[in-house]
Formats: C-alpha cells, sequence, structure tokens
C-alpha cells in the first residue's frame, strides 16, 4: 500500500472517529439548532463571519446574536430594518465588531435574500459551475456584498472607510485564505453527515477550499500537506490539492476532524500524551 494510501486509510479512520460532541466546541453547532434549511442557511453565514477568536468568546458573541433572533433567523432577516431592530443589537461586540457590523450584517443577508431568495442564489451570479474552485465565487460574492446600499444602517451607501465590517468579507483576490467564509462553504455544500449541513446544490464539494485556521496550519505541515509558512489562500489551496489527491470528490472531508484535533483534542504540535492515540500519528513530523 502507498503512502497516499495509507494516509487516505487513517485520514477515513479519523473520520469516522469523528464525535458529535465536538459540536460543542464549534460554531457549527448554533446551525443544528434549526430544521428549516432557510434558517439553516442564514445561520451558517452568521456563525461563519463571527467564527474569529477563543471558543469561548464566539460562543458567548453567537449566543447573543442568535438570542435577538428568536426561534427564525431567516424570518428575521426578512423583516429586519436598522431603525426598529437598532436597540436590540446595543452593546454587541466581538473583539473589533460592533453594533454597528451586526446591524449591517442583518442588513445584507436582507438584501442578498430580497434580491435572489437565499443565500445561495446570490453566491452563485458569481460561482461558475465548473470551475475548479470556488476562488472566482467567494471573489465576486464579498464584492457585492460589501457593494451593498448600507445607507439605512450607517447614513451613506458605502461602508465607513474606518469601520470593520469589510473584514467579515474578505477575497481571495487580497491573498486571503478567507477561512471563515470556506467554512460556511463547507458548512452549507457538504453533504449531510451529522456535522456538515448539505444544503446547496449549485456547488460541488470538490469546488470546495480547506479553511485555514492556525489548527489546520499547523497540523497540515506536520502531515505533510503544505510546505507553506504564511496562512493565506496559496496555502489553503496548497492544502486543499493535497486532501484532493486523497479524496477527489470532497477534498475538505476531513476538515473537521483535523481542526478538532486542535480544538477538542488539545493537539499542540508539540509531543505530548495525546500522540499514542492520534489516528495519523504514522504521518507526524511531531511524532516522528
Amino acid at each position: 500500500m502507498s503512502k497516499g494510501d495509507c494516509l487516505r486509510e487513517n485520514l477515513e479512520q479519523l473520520y469516522r472517529q469523528r464525535s458529535p460532541s465536538y459540536l460543542a466546541n464549534d460554531p457549527l453547532s448554533f446551525c443544528h439548532r434549526y430544521h428549516n434549511p432557510a434558517d439553516q442557511e442564514v445561520a451558517a453565514l452568521l456563525a461563519a463571519v463571527f467564527a474569529y477568536g477563543s471558543v469561548k468568546v464566539i460562543k458567548g458573541s453567537l449566543s447573543r446574536v442568535f438570542s435577538i433572533m428568536d426561534d427564525a433567523p431567516a424570518s428575521f432577516v426578512d423583516r429586519f430594518t436598522p431603525g426598529k431592530h437598532r436597540q436590540l443589537c446595543e452593546g454587541f461586540k466581538h473583539r473589533f465588531n460592533d453594533a454597528g457590523d451586526l446591524l449591517a450584517l442583518f442588513w445584507a443577508l436582507r438584501k442578498m435574500r430580497e434580491q435572489q431568495g437565499s443565500i445561495e442564489a446570490f453566491f452563485s451570479r458569481f460561482h461558475h459551475p465548473q470551475a475548479d474552485t470556488v476562488e472566482q465565487g467567494l471573489s465576486g460574492f464579498s464584492t457585492a456584498v460589501l457593494a451593498l446600499d448600507y445607507r439605512p444602517v450607517f447614513g451613506r451607501r458605502g461602508l465607513p472607510v474606518d469601520g470593520s465590517f469589510r473584514f467579515l468579507f474578505p477575497s481571495p483576490e487580497g491573498g486571503s485564505a478567507c477561512k471563515r467564509l470556506c467554512m460556511f462553504l463547507r458548512w452549507v455544500v457538504r453533504p449531510a453527515d451529522g456535522i456538515d449541513l448539505g444544503l446547496w446544490q449549485t456547488v460541488r464539494p470538490s469546488q470546495l477550499v480547506i479553511p485555514v485556521d492556525r489548527h489546520i496550519e499547523r497540523i497540515s505541515r506536520l502531515l505533510g500537506l503544505t510546505a507553506r509558512r504564511t496562512p493565506d489562500w496559496r496555502m489553503a489551496l496548497e492544502i486543499t490539492t493535497a486532501l484532493r489527491s486523497l479524496a477527489p470528490d470532497d477534498p475538505v472531508r476531513y476538515d473537521f476532524s483535523l481542526c478538532h484535533l486542535g480544538i477538542s483534542e488539545g493537539c499542540t504540535g508539540q509531543p505530548g500524551q495525546y500522540c499514542c492515540s492520534c489516528p495519523v500519528n504514522r504521518f507526524c513530523r511531531c511524532a516522528a
């Protein structure tokens, strides 16, 4: 058996062993509160864009966001008006995003659904069905979201020059790894498997790009999936290409499991107690 086949076999073992309990430490858990696909889609984008910082901080901020919308995120954004709902968002703060950014995000979701009927339809205007990856779609999507008319929120069509809303919608064109948006796409595109949601039909799982957070960055280096040092779009593509050689139709299949080696299992990239039981330790440079 080749080294690639052995790694695939071990990654499949890791995939099978992934625990739904990991969801407790993952922003995706907020999407599983809902059963209506429209609610799940809206919840997914909200949860993904604020998924930066510590697990504790992310969960605290998202709990506040979802408490505002009660039990129907899609219905809430469809009837959202900044003037009427401004007070509900007062005091919101997630690191450097504030209440104004949350209002703008709710407004953007309303306009996406108002214009195209769903986030998927809004995104699909920029995504080519035969493209190798979602790169073009992501670039067009972020550009279009940032170009919406935000006068009801900020009193001017464009976004404030010194604001932080743009941070929520990065683009591969600028070199960003677009971790949070790639994570959102993984959630809504990959088949429903108890973790991901399987909501979209216009993007194929084979076109997804892995979300590169600090755990994926570190573990991918240890497994020899990338030699790059900077967690940018090129690193994301390099890791995805390596994984595509193992799972051509679903290259980000192992993302959740690999990421939670760090988030939930405590992998630090240094030799430790967990190394002995890690399903991929035979391929890890840390354990070598």
